[in-house]
């Protein structure tokens, strides 16, 4: 694969230009966007790339943008436009002096593009699995083939712990909508065909995001990944040759989830067949 030439480096970030995508290298520090620190590096092919502009950026900056072509990025489609301007991963910010080098390769990066119209599928690749992050009313998690929700008894609606704790294989899903963290009523919503929507806190299918909890730099590569994986970008993940046997549960846990469940009796939330058998469901964890 041959290099036009340079490494363009800017605020936040490098780009390393090739003959067919471009190498993006995220800075990691204090001043650099947590998401962007999180995402490490990602290659765009340029095949991805649906159009490249270079604008003034502010106090004696400018700015070179690469934007993806609609569906071509899993992360850019989860976003659904939500990113904050200085967390776009397409971004690089270079001093105002380095504005003739930035012309010269955004026109190079022109005449290498593959089209702006609308990607057919993926083109760049998603984070990879395993991942999980902390929202605030339970702990979500993916393996790569199955989203699962554990629910805390800190913050789960009785709906959800009426439901109990959630497995999601991908072959179920429909899509992923993903509210962000920043906004009014966060969430990361898995669709499933033919399920009415409701309020998030109250669909198991559903964690809601809080202060401190399912930020973005944890949350978005999450749904990404969950997104690519639904529309089938990439091969499975390897099925082990003999599955282990699931791990024991915290007695200490449980205790807590079983004291919770009976607040939640008391309070006339879940009736007695349900205290009854939710539970069993939790000592049988044991």
């Amino acid at each position: 694969m041959s290099r036009m030439g340079d490494v363009l480096a800017g605020f936040h970030a490098a780009w390393e230009i090739e003959s067919d995508s471009v190498l993006i290298r995220y800075q990691r520090g204090l001043r650099t966007p947590k998401l962007l620190s999180a995402l490490g590096e990602r290659r765009i092919p340029l095949t991805a790339v649906g159009r490249v502009t270079l604008t003034a950026g502010r106090r004696g900056t400018v700015v070179l943008r690469a934007e993806p072509r609609p569906g071509a990025d899993p992360l850019m489609e989860a976003a659904a436009g939500q990113l904050k301007e200085g967390c776009d991963p397409y971004r690089l910010v270079l001093p105002a002096e380095r504005e003739t080098l930035a012309e010269y390769y955004a026109e190079e990066l022109r005449e290498r593009l593959g089209g702006a119209g609308p990607a057919d599928r993926f083109l760049v690749d998603a984070p990879e699995a395993p991942l999980s992050f902390k929202a605030y009313d339970g702990k979500a998690s993916f393996d790569g083939r199955t989203v699962r929700f554990r629910w805390f008894w800190t913050g789960a609606s009785s709906a959800k712990w009426k439901a109990g704790d959630q497995s999601f294989p991908v072959s179920e899903l429909s899509g992923v909508e993903w509210r962000s963290p920043e906004v009014f009523e966060g969430h990361l919503r898995l669709l499933r065909g033919g399920t009415e929507p409701v309020q998030a806190d109250q669909d198991p299918g559903a964690v809601v995001f809080g202060l401190g909890y399912g930020p973005v730099h944890e949350s978005l590569p999450f749904a990404a990944a969950v997104l690519a994986a639904v529309r089938g970008r990439g091969a499975p993940a390897a099925v082990p040759a003999a599955a282990a046997p699931a791990p024991r549960r915290d007695p200490a846990d449980i205790a807590e989830r079983i004291r919770h469940l009976g607040e939640l009796h008391v309070a006339g939330l879940v009736t007695d067949e349900e205290f009854s058998v939710k539970k069993a469901e939790l000592l049988a964890e044991l």
